[in-house]
């Protein structure tokens, strides 16, 4: 792969793509389409049905590919509705994230409990399961902050 993959890593040489012809395949880092170099592709070769768009991992809510995900095939991108033709595909197995029982794994190593633990990463409902689990498989004392919050760690509640 590496003798016949090219690296892009300028903004000019991205955009040299959306103008090329021929196969290709573009790996974004832009997982959730919420913004980068990946958008400026969705608008050169979404509307082909010849091409593919490929969504590995989770897909938050309100992102994009979130959108691609539950069949939504108009998307607002730089103040334009782009139709989007292309195939779309969804990999579960590919998500950069631990998963809860992952991360309760890791937890179950630490050295003490802690006096509070926060989560603020993640789906609502997700995160909510996860303060749940904590709390009966670990014993920890757990909770879901909420948007906006400002927590003061000096004097956890």
């Amino acid at each position: 792969m590496y003798s016949r993959a090219r690296f892009v890593r300028s903004v000019e040489q991205s955009m040299a793509l959306n103008v090329g012809t021929g196969p290709m395949v573009i790996i974004s880092a832009a997982g959730m389409l919420t913004g980068g170099r990946v958008l400026h592709h969705l608008m050169a070769f979404g509307s082909n049905p010849n091409n593919a768009i490929v969504l590995s991992g989770f897909q938050a809510g309100g992102t994009r590919g979130a959108d691609l995900q539950a069949g939504e095939r108009t998307l607002r991108i730089f103040g334009q509705e782009v139709e989007i033709k292309a195939q779309v595909h969804q990999i579960h197995s590919m998500s950069a994230h631990a998963d809860a029982d992952g991360l309760l794994e890791w937890m179950r190593h630490a050295k003490k409990k802690p006096t509070m633990t926060y989560l603020v990463h993640g789906e609502e409902h997700a995160a909510d399961r996860l303060r749940f689990r904590l709390e009966h498989e670990l014993g920890w004392p757990a909770r879901v902050a909420q948007h906006g919050e400002t927590i003061d760690l000096a004097n956890p509640r």
